[in-house]
């Protein structure tokens, strides 16, 4: 491992001249494994001026960038065995899940190399010609979080580059590594410039925001970040894609088989260690079926193999790092003084590193920090109701929108609800069904600004121009 990342920071597998470095932690001993480079102003833009110049000409070939993002998928693929492990080191997720996540950003590459973009013609007669085109935006800024380096990376470079944009990509400073290891793989699958990748600690990322150069900016984090972002990226009227947090629920009705949908619900909540933005945070269950729910969740919680993600059979690895491993326990913390009761779980656990019991709460309600906030760790609320336009109404009252679900033995009775709550996706009988490549995915409210992925996504690349003139000579 030791010299695999010593070539992934090497001088020439760089995209800019380090300005120091900063230390990367592995979460699952707590201790610093590797350094990073850090960027410093002058390479920044001398990063942002090679973006720019290559801009000119990759914006002109559609059949070229089509081409080379499906030679990006491939290469991606054919490295997976060595992005793996490197984004376990940093990240913490299991080995498996790691692999998973490379082989899904090879998909999305391959999904927008493939993606039919259809001419809009609005008026070709003997009368007129009129065409509204979608023109690629310059350079775009994008910034990643820590959860999935290599998957988020993958939803802002594929529809970027294939709009016709240039792209400078900044991962997270808790995993840098990975995705300075993707950048690596693709070098030369992209010309010069076209695709960047830059790693530092703050404030690089508030730099690329504010950099001249970038036309628009697209990030995926916290709220609280993504308002700055939203705020910096106004004075140059730069348009922004936000993808923030959520605090999504699931309502559960009285009609469901409770241990078939258990397991689903289960790792709805606690894929990747609950560090999903779009993960269960809170369910709420009708209190006919709640006790038997809590019993059923608790039971696979207790099961579940928490360690190293290089372990075999490791079901969930540590909380990524200890800003979030405070959260998480400040906010269990919380619960327990008012009143919660935690099922199982409830504490960390006695080892090295940023380890943490799944967790199942009961005992919770509404205004309590565990229920009101996004908690993004092994944890999850589970709340009583009654009525069902009460359910819905608690789910709702939030500033957040992102996704939700619906589970009932009636599929028809809860699309009827689903059309009620306030989220950009609501999944039935499952959660998070709605993240595919094809479909749009966005938050309301504080959940973010815009779509990723489909077609919708790409667009969100562009900026519209009328082509309006005399008819054609045919």
């Amino acid at each position: 491992m030791a010299s695999a990342i010593a070539d992934i920071v090497s001088a020439d597998a760089l995209d800019f001249a380090a300005d120091g470095a900063f230390d990367v932690v592995n979460p699952a001993t707590g201790e610093v494994f590797a350094q990073a480079p850090q960027i410093g102003d002058k390479a920044l833009d001398s990063v942002f001026a090679t973006a720019q110049n290559a801009f000119q000409h990759w914006r002109r070939d559609e059949g070229a960038r089509r081409a080379a993002l499906r030679a990006a998928a491939d290469a991606v693929e054919q490295r997976a065995g060595e992005l793996a492990p490197v984004l376990t080191a940093e990240q913490g997720k299991p080995i498996n899940e790691a692999a998973e996540e490379v082989w899904a950003a090879a998909a999305w590459l391959r999904y927008y190399a493939d993606l039919e973009v259809p001419r809009e013609v609005i008026q070709d007669d003997a009368e007129a010609y009129q065409e509204v085109v979608r023109r690629p935006l310059g350079v775009v800024a994008a910034i990643t979080p820590w959860n999935f380096p290599l998957a988020l990376a993958a939803w802002k470079i594929a529809p970027a580059l294939r709009a016709g944009n240039t792209i400078v990509l900044k991962p997270s400073p808790f995993t840098p590594l990975a995705t300075l290891a993707l950048g690596q793989a693709l070098r030369g699958v992209f010309p010069d410039g076209v695709l960047s990748v830059v790693t530092g600690r703050d404030p690089l990322g508030a730099a690329m925001v504010a950099h001249p150069v970038p036309r628009k900016v697209s990030f995926t984090g916290s709220t609280a970040t993504g308002k700055k972002v939203a705020a910096s990226a106004a004075d140059d009227l730069k348009r922004v894609t936000l993808e923030l947090g959520g605090n999504d629920p699931a309502i559960v009705l009285p009609d469901v088989d409770v241990a078939e949908i258990a397991p689903q619900l289960f790792w709805g909540a606690f894929r990747n260690n609950g560090q999903v933005c779009l993960a269960v945070k809170r369910v709420y269950a009708h209190e006919s079926i709640h006790a038997d729910l809590v019993e059923a969740l608790a039971g696979i919680a207790a099961s579940i193999k928490v360690d190293d993600g290089t372990v075999d059979g490791a079901q969930l690895g540590p909380i990524n790092n200890r800003p979030q491993f405070d959260r998480v326990t400040t906010l269990v913390s919380d619960a327990l003084h008012h009143g919660a009761r935690a099922v199982t779980g409830g504490a960390p656990l006695d080892r090295p590193g940023y380890f943490y019991a799944p967790t199942i709460l009961d005992g919770v309600d509404d205004g309590i920090r565990i229920v009101d906030e996004e908690q993004f760790g092994p944890v999850l609320p589970v709340l009583s109701y009654r009525d069902e336009a009460d359910a819905v109404a608690r789910a709702n009252r939030t500033n957040y929108g992102l996704t939700a679900s619906v589970w009932s033995g009636d599929p028809d009775r809860a699309l009827t609800l689903a059309a009620d709550i306030d989220s950009g996706q609501v999944s039935i009988n499952s959660h998070g069904a709605g993240v595919r490549p094809h479909l749009p995915f966005g938050g309301h409210k504080w959940s973010g600004l815009g779509v990723e992925n489909g077609p919708w996504g790409l667009y969100g690349f562009t900026e519209l121009q009328v082509i309006a003139g005399p008819p054609r000579r045919k």
